[in-house]
């Protein structure tokens, strides 16, 4: 309403002008030629400034304030192609809000199932170990009937309960939630940063492919991690051990691409900061990742599988054969049933700590996390080395620093892998890890 103002201030100062230069005589009120000068004055007024023109100027002035264009006014072409990417632009804000949710569940469920894994196993020592203690009491005791049948109740409900956590994991269940909350939170921040560069970029085309990227982590996302326990909880003790996906599987590059053999492609490569040491370096850094630091901790996690998997059946077997020995005390072998369910009972609480105080569950994960971690870099080396123009890859001496620092490298140490990128260069000649971070 400010230009409005600032007319109707101009309007009134030339009816003000206009009056000083009339005669200075001033006639009466009632009189014709006052009324005649009243009559002159409004209609320079009106002359000046109609009701429609004051109209028009608001409607213009809200428009601006508002960041709309006036009615009436075409759109100039930055427009016309802002207002493709708007759609693409609310479907990216409606991602990082649903990916900001998404982390606070996890981490609210993550905090959950942590108070689980301490809470189930001090309670089910608890019972075992007291337990134990009335068993090995009771031949003597006065009420060994009554130290009997309880000692018998304690030891079938801690074996029920072991079987029940052991077949959830609530230390790996933890474990993935932290992860996930994690990942979430690093969509979040990838959705915002795009939703930054599409505030000035016009192209609707890279707008449309963000949106779909997008939406394809957010499923492979869920797929990964998801939040529901029963149905649809990851297997806890699979029969073959894989390193962990939560990244959508890239689409197979089109046919000329592949064509093009790799001789071609590297005397191809000049400029946007790729030189053939550059790509011999990455090609020998996701070498390596695939020979050794993914080997290595998928192997640990077979191994903490294997370890897992043993005391998870011993820790319930050994409760439930305690609870038996139970029922034998008073008889004629009583002493000896006291003795195996006192012995049994102990060594299903120690079964218990070794697995779930070592958190034996999350290290399994974690082993499959890292070696998900460093097969994703391996597969983002080779897809941008895939691309034979060097013009539509990413910056190469950015995509260097990236890979160095998840790696826990500098840049310079990348390149003591450049002569494993040669085919004569045989895997077990390899000896150090291209990782430093895990």
């Amino acid at each position: 309403m400010a230009v409005a103002e600032a007319l109707l201030l101009q309007s009134q100062g030339v009816v003000v002008i206009a009056a000083a230069l009339l005669p200075a005589s001033r006639p009466r009120r009632g009189s014709r030629l006052f009324r005649l000068r009243t009559r002159a004055q409004q209609a320079n007024l009106r002359q000046l400034v109609s009701i429609d023109d004051l109209q028009q100027v608001a409607r213009d002035d809200d428009h601006a304030m508002n960041g709309r264009a006036p009615a009436g006014t075409p759109p100039t072409p930055p427009e016309c192609a802002r207002a493709g990417t708007g759609t693409a632009a609310q479907r990216l804000r409606a991602i990082a809000e649903a990916a900001a949710d998404r982390a606070d569940m996890h981490d609210i469920i993550g905090r959950q199932r942590d108070n689980w894994n301490h809470l189930l196993l001090h309670s089910t020592n608890s019972l075992t170990l007291a337990a134990s203690v009335m068993a090995a009491l009771a031949p003597a005791a006065p009420a060994m009937a009554a130290l009997k049948a309880s000692a018998g109740v304690l030891l079938a409900t801690a074996a029920v309960t072991m079987a029940a956590v052991n077949r959830i994991q609530p230390s790996q269940l933890a474990e993935e939630q932290r992860n996930a909350t994690r990942l979430w939170r690093q969509l979040e921040r990838d959705v915002r940063a795009a939703l930054d560069y599409h505030r000035t970029a016009t192209a609707t085309a890279t707008a449309e492919a963000d949106v779909q990227e997008a939406m394809d982590r957010v499923l492979a996302l869920d797929a990964a991690y998801p939040l529901p326990l029963f149905p649809g909880m990851l297997d806890k003790f699979p029969s073959t051990v894989e390193p962990a996906r939560w990244w959508p599987r890239r689409k197979s590059p089109a046919q000329s691409a592949t064509t093009i053999n790799v001789g071609a492609r590297r005397g191809a490569t000049s400029g946007n900061g790729w030189t053939r040491d550059l790509e011999d370096e990455m090609r020998g850094v996701a070498r390596v990742l695939r020979a050794k630091d993914e080997r290595e901790h998928v192997w640990n996690a077979k191994l903490a599988l294997r370890l897992n998997r043993g005391l998870a059946v011993a820790g319930p077997a050994l409760a439930g054969t305690a609870a038996l020995a139970t029922a034998f005390i008073g008889s004629s072998s009583g002493e000896a049933a006291s003795g195996a369910a006192a012995l049994c009972g102990a060594l299903a609480a120690a079964a218990n700590t070794v697995e779930h105080g070592w958190q034996l569950g999350m290290l399994f994960d974690m082993f499959r996390n890292v070696a998900g971690f460093y097969r994703k870099i391996q597969e983002d080396i080779e897809a941008c080395l895939d691309e034979a123009d060097v013009e539509r890859r990413e910056n190469g001496e950015v995509f260097q620093t990236k890979v160095a620092l998840l790696l826990g490298r500098s840049t310079s140490d990348l390149r003591q892998f450049r002569e494993m990128a040669s085919p004569s260069f045989k895997d077990d000649d390899i000896n150090d890890f291209a990782g430093k971070l895990f």
